[in-house]
């Protein structure tokens, strides 16, 4: 997972998707999102996306990021096997499995223009 192979598909995945990139779109998001697990330094794969659609996606490679989201494997392959809702992201964060070393979860969730993509974004995992 998080992998250039998985990337790669993950960006195809995630500009097919029309309650993620165009709902993204909508807002004008932008931003750099990396990926990785909770017990290493850096994170392991990142995206860039534009205007809701990822224009870029790979290994990570020292950009900074807007938003670095970790995990244990165990917990990322659990949520790409059957993907959180609402709820259970906010489970997840509040018990720590999963955490945001950048990014203002809170923030985030309070805004439903973005906590409706962003948790299609664990579907959209689910695809790969």
């Amino acid at each position: 997972m998080f992998n250039e192979d998985w990337m790669s598909k993950f960006q195809n995945a995630w500009n097919n998707e029309p309650g993620l990139a165009d709902a993204l779109q909508q807002i004008n998001f932008n931003s750099v999102i990396a990926y990785g697990f909770d017990n290493q330094d850096q994170p392991v794969g990142v995206i860039k996306v534009e205007n809701g659609h990822v224009v870029s996606a790979g290994a990570y490679q020292g950009e900074t990021v807007n938003w670095d989201l970790r995990a244990s494997s165990d917990n990322w392959q659990k949520w790409a096997q059957k993907p959180p809702g609402m709820m259970g992201l906010g489970m997840a964060y509040t018990t720590g499995k999963l955490k945001f070393l950048v990014g203002d979860y809170g923030a985030m969730v309070k805004d439903p223009r973005m906590a409706g993509p962003f948790i299609k974004s664990f579907a959209v995992m689910a695809k790969i």
